[in-house]
């Protein structure tokens, strides 16, 4: 048998909000600070759901008032990396399927 538009459109629609949390694949921060970034990753991604560059650009400096400068964020969803951050400011997570975030402190 043949999905039905309407079967299509349902289908979408579970799988948009299966992955519509924020799934955090690697983080050392402390909880308070994890959150806080996890929470303006999310809002961020959200607010600039066609412009990772303006999302990346919205959590940077946001980090930077609030946690001291030298953040930086990369958002996207096909790279590989390799960084040197410091201990305790490094956030990896996933948001809205296949949307990851990296963001890290090096001084």
């Amino acid at each position: 048998m043949e999905e039905t538009e309407e079967e299509k459109k349902d289908d979408e629609a579970d799988y948009k909000r299966l992955h519509s949390f924020p799934l955090i694949r690697h983080s050392d921060m402390p909880e308070e600070m994890r959150i806080e970034a996890m929470e303006l990753c999310v809002t961020a991604c959200e607010k600039y759901a066609t412009n990772n560059e303006s999302a990346a650009k919205m959590i940077k400096e946001t980090m930077d008032k609030k946690f001291g400068s030298s953040w930086h964020v990369v958002i996207g969803e096909g790279f590989g990396f390799e960084i040197t951050h410091e201990v305790k400011n490094l956030l990896y997570m996933f948001f809205g399927g296949s949307l990851a975030v990296c963001v890290w402190k090096c001084s």
